[in-house]
């Protein structure tokens, strides 16, 4: 091998230049699958399912069904119980009634600040749609957390 093509194979450390995981979490040094692979999909539906109901069960003691207000007050529980739960719990009740838990890269529990910068990309959605071969979701990557299995 040359010393041009060496210089440009160590040169790598973006995610744009490095190649595709194998398996979600690969790249992160998380296993395939058990406990503290990442969060597959069908789990984090569940659990963002759970979490919404939650909101939104809650939002009817706040402003009338069917309303702009109730959208919002919505929207607003849903952040307010993301953000304490994911600071207190290691997980929204979602996440944790679906058997998962978010971790910083370095594997700790995640801070309240990260919790709140996640939250706010999430609730501005777009963020949560956009994801790599590792399953992580950009207000994941922003955050530096990852949603694993517990």
């Amino acid at each position: 091998m040359s010393a041009s093509s060496s210089s440009r194979n160590s040169a790598r450390r973006t995610f744009g230049e490095l190649p595709p995981s194998r398996w979600p979490g690969e790249r992160l040094g998380l296993p395939n699958e058990g406990a503290h692979s990442v969060a597959r999909v069908g789990r984090r539906i569940g659990g963002i399912a759970i979490d919404w109901a939650i909101a939104m069960g809650i939002s009817l003691f706040i402003a009338p069904y069917e309303s702009l207000a109730y959208s919002f007050a919505t929207m607003g529980v849903f952040a307010l119980l993301q953000i304490l739960a994911i600071a207190t719990l290691g997980g929204s009740i979602g996440h944790r009634m679906c058997g998962m838990r978010l971790i910083t890269l370095d594997g700790e529990r995640v801070p309240l600040w990260r919790a709140l910068v996640r939250t706010v990309l999430l609730v501005v959605v777009l963020p949560a749609l956009v994801w790599d071969s590792d399953q992580r979701g950009f207000h994941d990557k922003v955050a530096g957390t990852v949603l694993i299995r517990a």
